[in-house]
């Protein structure tokens, strides 16, 4: 799989790029294995309904090991080479798989926010595939704030989506008013095609609207490290949760959960 050299020196300058077609040939079976997990939601399904009685926005995670087209994925499309050529990364190894369904109407407004200090896994080297198996418009189309993943080493803090923090701790800041700087910003959304996929750097800022068209945004996420991942110890309440993990603070990132699937 050939990405331009200008695709990979955009995604390092800004932290994010579209890639137009990259899984058309799996939107079908994503398509399946996302009817699966709806019928049978895994115990991390985690689904918002919103308080005005808007349609539900429904998300689960890390079901790669029971649904076979999530796995099949994984290992048989060009997810993970194209993940090592982003990242410069002689190796790409998958971190978790998230669905994300907002249903036509539904009113949330997914927050501003950086994915990495959620996550028990840092370093430079890591991208997420944010993959529509609909049509979705720019308008309720996922948004990133171009060069937002060198803004802050130590990252920003968590929090759920109803404003309160995923866990306490002091070295993080609070996101900065995105909403107050946008016309400073530089801020990348697509028109996005069934398919289509916008790799991001899991430091970069991003958001996106309510759904408000009439149809399903339903989206595949994918997420992959570098040869330069480092296990970080945030507790339980790390999302996805990995309680049960031995690994040393700062330890490879390495267990079975998280397998290299391109390079040695």
């Amino acid at each position: 799989m050939n990405i331009a050299d200008s695709t990979v020196t955009d995604f390092q300058k800004e932290g994010v790029v579209v890639l137009r077609g990259i899984f058309r040939d799996w939107v079908e079976p994503l398509s399946r294995g996302v009817a699966e997990v709806m019928a049978h939601p895994s115990p991390l399904e985690r689904s918002y309904q919103p308080k005005d009685g808007s349609a539900p926005f429904f998300q689960d995670l890390c079901n790669w090991q029971r649904i076979p087209a999530f796995r099949a994925f994984i290992f048989e499309s060009p997810a993970a080479e194209v993940a090592a050529c982003l990242m410069g990364s002689p190796t790409s190894r998958f971190f978790h798989d998230h669905i994300l369904i907002k249903r036509p109407g539904n009113s949330t407004v997914t927050p501003w926010h950086q994915d990495q200090p959620y996550y028990c896994v840092e370093g430079d080297r890591t991208v997420s595939f944010w993959t529509p198996l609909d049509i979705v418009s720019r308008n309720v189309s996922l948004e990133c704030v171009a060069g937002s993943h060198r803004w802050n080493t130590a990252g920003y803090r968590p929090k759920r989506f109803d404003g309160s923090p995923l866990y306490v701790d002091e070295q993080f800041e609070d996101v900065p008013d995105i909403d107050a700087q946008r016309d400073q910003l530089v801020i990348r959304g697509w028109d996005m095609a069934p398919g289509d996929a916008i790799a991001f750097d899991f430091r970069t800022i991003h958001g996106a609207p309510a759904n408000a068209s009439p149809v399903t945004r339903r989206v595949f996420s994918s997420r992959w490290v570098g040869s330069d991942a480092r296990f970080v110890r945030r507790g339980a309440s790390g999302s996805p949760p990995f309680p049960h993990l031995t690994l040393k603070d700062g330890a490879p990132f390495d267990a079975p959960e998280f397998p290299v699937v391109y390079g040695q």
